[in-house]
C-alpha cells in the first residue's frame, strides 16, 4: 500500500477521477456548490489527511504526479481567447466602461481586503499577503513575493476566492438583478479568475468570454497598481 501511495501516477489518476466525479455530480444535481474543483479539493484533501502515515510523505508524489496538469494551465488560459474572439462584436461601445470598472474593481478588491485584515487584527505581512487574491494564482504568487507577502498563503487564499466565486457569483448576480451577460462575466472574472471563468463558460458563452477577458485585465491592472497601492494602504492603516 505504501508503495502504491508513493507513485506519482496514483495521484494523477486519482485527481482526474475525482474531478470527473465532481463533473458528474454537478451535471446530475445542478447545485451551485457542486463545482468540480471544490469536490476535488475536498475529496483529495480528506484522502491525504485521513490515510495512515505522514501527510508530508504523500505530498511529494502528489505534486510530482500533477505537474502535467499544472503545465496545462498555461495553454488552457491562452485558449480562453477563443470564446473572446467569437464575442468581439459585443465590445463595441463597451470598452471605456470595461476599463473603468476593472480599475475600480481592483481598487475596491485590494482596499477592502487590506482594510478587513487590519480590522480583524492581522499584521502587515498578512495585509500584504491577501492584497493580490483576486488575480490568477501564478500572478498572485509573483506579486505577493514582490510586496513582501507570503506567496504560498496568497495562492491558497486566491484559490479559495476562486472556488467561492464559482459557487456563489451567478446566484448573487441574479439576486442583484444583473442581467447583462457582459457585466456578469466581467464581475466574476475580476474576483474569481480561472475557476470562476470555467463556471461562467457553462452559464453562457458571452459570460465566459468576458470573464476570461476580465481575468486577464484584472491581473494586468493589479500588477500595475499593487506596488503603489499596498504601501500607501499600509501606511494609512498601520
Amino acid at each position: 500500500m505504501s508503495w502504491f501511495l508513493a507513485q506519482p501516477l496514483t495521484w494523477l489518476v486519482a485527481t482526474l477521477l475525482v474531478y470527473r466525479g465532481g463533473c458528474a455530480v454537478r451535471d446530475r444535481t445542478g447545485h451551485p456548490a457542486a463545482q468540480p474543483v471544490l469536490v476535488a479539493v475536498v475529496v483529495l484533501g480528506a484522502v491525504l489527511v485521513l490515510l495512515p502515515g505522514d501527510v508530508a510523505s504523500r505530498l511529494a508524489p502528489f505534486v510530482e504526479g500533477t505537474q502535467g496538469l499544472v503545465f496545462l494551465l498555461g495553454p488552457a488560459t491562452v485558449a480562453l481567447a477563443v470564446p473572446l474572439h467569437r464575442q468581439l462584436h459585443r465590445l463595441r461601445g463597451y470598452l471605456l466602461g470595461l476599463v473603468v470598472s476593472l480599475v475600480v474593481g481592483v481598487l475596491v478588491s485590494v482596499g477592502s481586503s487590506v482594510a478587513l485584515v487590519r480590522l480583524l487584527g492581522g499584521d502587515e505581512t498578512l495585509m500584504r499577503t491577501v492584497a493580490p487574491k483576486a488575480t490568477t494564482a501564478p500572478v498572485a504568487i509573483a506579486l505577493s513575493g514582490t510586496i513582501q507577502g507570503i506567496p504560498a498563503l496568497t495562492a491558497a487564499i486566491g484559490i479559495s476566492a476562486g472556488i467561492l466565486g464559482a459557487v456563489a457569483a451567478p446566484t448573487v448576480l441574479t439576486w442583484l438583478r444583473v442581467r447583462d451577460h457582459r457585466a456578469r462575466g466581467l464581475a466574476t472574472g475580476a474576483v474569481s479568475h480561472g475557476i470562476g471563468t470555467s463556471r461562467m463558460l457553462l452559464e453562457h458563452p458571452t459570460e465566459g468570454a468576458f470573464s476570461g477577458l476580465s481575468m486577464g485585465l484584472t491581473a494586468l491592472a493589479t500588477s500595475a497598481l499593487l506596488p503603489v497601492l499596498v504601501p500607501l494602504l499600509v501606511r494609512l492603516l498601520v
